[in-house]
Formats: C-alpha cells, structure tokens, sequence
C-alpha cells in the first residue's frame, strides 16, 4: 500500500466522520429547533425615526422578494393549527403580523397585501381604533376583514400587562379589546398580542380564559421555539432588511430564533 492511498484513505475517513458528525448535528440539533417565521411590523410609513417603521416602498420590496423567493404567507391561524399538530415549521412558509393598528397600515400595507392575496393579522389597540388620530377607524378594520386580514387584541389601552396587580383591569384590557372588535367590527379576534411583549403566566392564564387561540409576543419568555402558541415568537423586519440580503433570508430562515439572546417574559 501506497504513502500517497494511506494519505488519501485516512482522509476519506476523517471526511466522513465530519459528514456524520454535520449530519448528525443538524438532523438531531438544528432541525428539531427550527420554527415557521413570524414577521413583526408596526407603522408602514415614510418615517425613519424608530426602527418599528418600514416604509411604504421598502415594505413593498420586502413582501415582492417574499413572492419571488418563492415563500408561502399563510395565516397566524393556519400556523397555529400546524403547531397543535407538532409541525413548528411548515416548509417556504412565514407568517405576517402588525401591531397596534396604524391607520398607514390600511393605506400602505393593505394594497400590496391585496396585490400579492397575501394574508396578515394586525393585533389592535382597540381604545384607540376611531378615536385617535393615526389610527384605524372600525370601517376600514371592516373593510379588510372581507379581504384576508385578521384581527386580533393588544389590549384596550396599551398597558403593559405585568404591571397590572388588579385582576379586574387585566381582565378588561384582555377579554375588553376582544369584546370591542366582535361589537365594533363582526368579526372574532382569534388570537392577542401582549403589548412590549410582556407577559408572565397569570397574564397567559388571562389570555387563555378570554377565549383567545393563542398570542404572540417578541423574543421574550421561556419556550425559544413555539412549542407553545400562548407565548409565539416573533421576527423584527426593518428598512435595512432589504439592504442586507443574507440578513433578511436568516429571518425567514426557520432558525434565526436559535441563535438571539431570549428575555424573561416580563
């Protein structure tokens, strides 16, 4: 036998140790922990003050590279009954949801939204749909409810659930804002979202007693891969996503949770 075939079959060895050891790794580790993307958005307008607003046209950029990419946007809905299933991750597919109720979201999201029959949910301040400037007015919550958007509680008032002591005003804050979008709007507000995402488990308790199928938060709490869906991680997209290609395609990737620092819920 050879110097040089003794070189070359210790190398193939160590070669395939490495491939079963990768494989092993991924099959084992990284695939077991990958999860279907939730896109976090809140205002779609031409203000860069605040790393929560996308603009108009880099909102319009992001969910083309979505169409062209070849990704499936289904609903919260679809993705939780996934979940309850033990699927976590539904392959090319990602998940579209809005925070607060930003009237821009009606002028800037909803058209591109319609354009590409792309579904979302937008979680609503209902204390300030209709009555503050810069948000919703319940028609045009109406409106596109007959076009594939979902509708779901982030509180009567904004209020950073945690802080509640009493358990009246938790209750009114959670099951109120679900209350004001059956009255105000027809419709069922199937799932929440905690405000700053804070929660802790007598405000999940809360959240699961007013009727909600599930609730979404940011990257706080204990379970980093949404085996739970009262506790649903959620993505940040920005205006420098589509500046940053690779950045954006590790966000739909499946495993960007595994790899950011998780809070504590509250």
């Amino acid at each position: 036998m050879t110097m040089g075939f003794k070189l070359f079959k210790k190398t193939l060895i160590v070669f395939l140790v490495l491939a079963v050891a990768a494989a092993g790794f991924y099959f084992l580790y990284m695939r077991p922990r990958r999860v279907t993307p939730i896109l976090m958005y809140h205002a779609v307008r031409d203000d860069r003050s605040s790393t929560l607003n996308v603009t108009p046209e880099n909102f319009s950029r992001q969910m083309a590279f979505l169409r062209e990419s070849g990704y499936s946007v289904i609903s919260l809905d679809d993705l939780v009954r996934h979940i309850r299933k033990g699927r976590r991750f539904v392959p090319g597919a990602v998940v579209i949801t809005f925070d607060d109720g930003y009237e821009d979201n009606y002028f800037h999201a909803f058209p591109v939204l319609k354009k590409y029959d792309m579904p979302a949910t937008i979680f609503l301040i209902t204390g300030y749909t209709g009555t503050r400037k810069g948000y919703m007015k319940w028609d045009q919550v109406r409106a596109m409810m007959k076009s594939n958007i979902d509708f779901g509680g982030h509180t009567m008032n904004d209020v950073y659930l945690p802080s509640l002591e009493d358990d009246g005003r938790l209750w009114e804050e959670i099951y109120g804002c679900r209350e004001d979008i059956l009255r105000n709007a027809g419709g069922e507000a199937g799932y929440f979202c905690y405000p700053i995402g804070g929660f802790n488990e007598r405000v999940k308790n809360t959240v699961k007693k007013a009727g909600y199928k599930g609730a979404c938060t940011t990257n706080r709490g204990d379970d980093r891969f949404n085996r739970d869906v009262y506790e649903l991680k959620r993505i940040k997209v920005t205006n420098s996503d589509m500046n940053k290609p690779l950045h954006f395609r590790a966000k739909l990737s499946g495993y960007y949770n595994l790899f950011r620092s998780v809070k504590s819920g509250e």
